[in-house]
This record gives C-alpha cells, structure tokens and sequence, in this order.
C-alpha cells in the first residue's frame, strides 16, 4: 500500500527545505510553516529561482522555536544568523547586498505564500517518479531529483507517476487521504525553470525541458488524465484540503487511501 515516505517543509519561499516526521494542516489547507517566509523586491514580486538564479547559492536553516535564519552562500563557510522578528531590518538588508536591489522579508502565518493560490494545499511525488525522472539525466540522483522539484509529501511503496490518478478533468477533483486527512487532488504541477538548475550552484542541464518533456510523454501510465496535459513539462501534484480538516496532523508512514 502506498505511504507517507517523506514530508518537507519549506519556511522561506525558494531557499533550502527542511524534512520533518509530522506537520499540521491550517485552516487554508497549507502545512503550518511551509512557505511562510518570502523574499520580495522593490516591485512587490516573489525574489525565486524563476526570476532570479543567485537564490541557488544561499543556504538556509530555518529554527522555528528560536524563528532565528541562519544564511551563508555557497562555498563559503562564514554563517549569517538573524532573528526574524527583532532583526526583520539587518536580514532585509544582508539580502538586499546579496542579490544587489532592494528586498523585503514578509510572513503569512496563515496561507504561506503557495505557487498555486487555488490549490493552496501541499504538493506530491512518488519516490518512484523522482528515481524514473533521475535516471533521464545522467547529472541526476534521486536526491538531486528531490531537491529540485522540491515536493512537500513524498508517496513510497508505488510505481513511477503513481500520483498522476490524483487528479481528473479540468473543474474536477479525486479526493483520497493520507491517514485520515482528506485530499483532493486538482491537477500535475506545471514546472518552471529551477529544476532543470543544480540546487546548489545554478549550473544548468542543457536541454533539460526538451528531454524531460519527450521521457514524461513517453512514461505516460495509463490511469492519466490526458486532457491535463497541454504540454509535458508537468511532474507532482497540487492539492486542496478542507477546511474541515484544519489542526489534523499527517505523519510519516501513514497510508494512502483513494475515496
């Protein structure tokens, strides 16, 4: 029976995540402390790897109980540590020397700050799917795979796209649950350019998206809902919990069940 192999929570949009055993739905069907952190520039706009390359060489540690982020860059061994709240002003202007503009820390405790601001809930990956697209690329592992695609809940125990039945037609949702919280799953996450970058130095795969989209057509299972696809640069799965399901909490190594 497929299960809950892997949670990963992500406090600061785009910089490094963090593997946890557990984690609790809000009431906005966000995981408390995933992406509740962003970076944002002069123009109000999200500093990511979609626009911004230089955030592959920050790496970060989250503390929540101290709320303390400690940044160093990439092959550098000297640890910047701020308190988020008492140092809100020192972080924003370490960051702003880092990416050379001005940039701003804000939170959203309550709804983080997702890609999908309709399907706001936590998105999906089989073990088996990240291993599958690894063996694509001779660069790639299947750690390297999941740093890059940067899921928060990870399905074992299932063949490759084992996740592409958790959705349906456009307008439509397949509910099914992860212990007893309820899902519904609402379409395959369309990818940007970050995974086709290595995580830790922005070095990119040549031709990554034309050799995935080719292998992902190809590896296509027979439970995929076809008309989702209008292009192949598609790998995970957005999601949507209830309302109803805020303060339930998912476990590693709880069971998938279809409804």
């Amino acid at each position: 029976m497929p299960f809950l192999s892997r949670i990963c929570i992500y406090p600061f949009k785009a910089l490094d995540g963090c593997e946890v055993e557990s984690a609790t739905i809000l009431e906005s069907g966000a995981i408390e402390g995933d992406r509740a952190f962003a970076l944002f520039d002069e123009q109000g706009l999200f500093i990511n790897g979609k626009r911004n390359a230089r955030v592959h060489l920050l790496r970060s540690l989250f503390n929540p109980q101290e709320r303390t982020l400690s940044l160093r860059v990439q092959g550098i061994e000297q640890v910047y540590t701020f308190q988020v709240d008492a140092e809100r002003e020192r972080l924003n202007t370490w960051l702003s020397a880092f990416f050379e503009l001005p940039v701003s820390v804000r939170e959203n405790a309550i709804t983080g700050f997702p890609d999908d601001t309709e399907a706001t809930g936590p998105t999906l990956i089989g073990t088996a799917s990240l291993r599958e697209v690894a063996s694509w690329f001779p660069a790639l592992d299947e750690q390297s795979a999941r740093t890059r695609f940067r899921a928060n809940l990870e399905i074992d125990d299932a063949p490759p796209f084992w996740e592409d039945q958790l959705y349906a037609e456009a307008g439509e949702v397949v509910r099914f649950r992860v212990g007893d919280v309820m899902f519904e799953g609402v379409n395959p996450c369309q990818r940007c350019v970050v995974p086709s970058r290595d995580p830790h130095t922005a070095e990119p795969i040549p031709y990554f998206q034309k050799t995935f989209m080719q292998r992902r057509k190809e590896s296509l299972p027979s439970w995929t809902t076809l008309s989702r696809f209008n292009h192949f640069f598609r790998l995970s799965i957005n999601t949507c919990i209830p309302p109803s399901q805020a303060g339930k909490i998912l476990h590693v190594g709880q069971p998938f069940t279809l409804d």
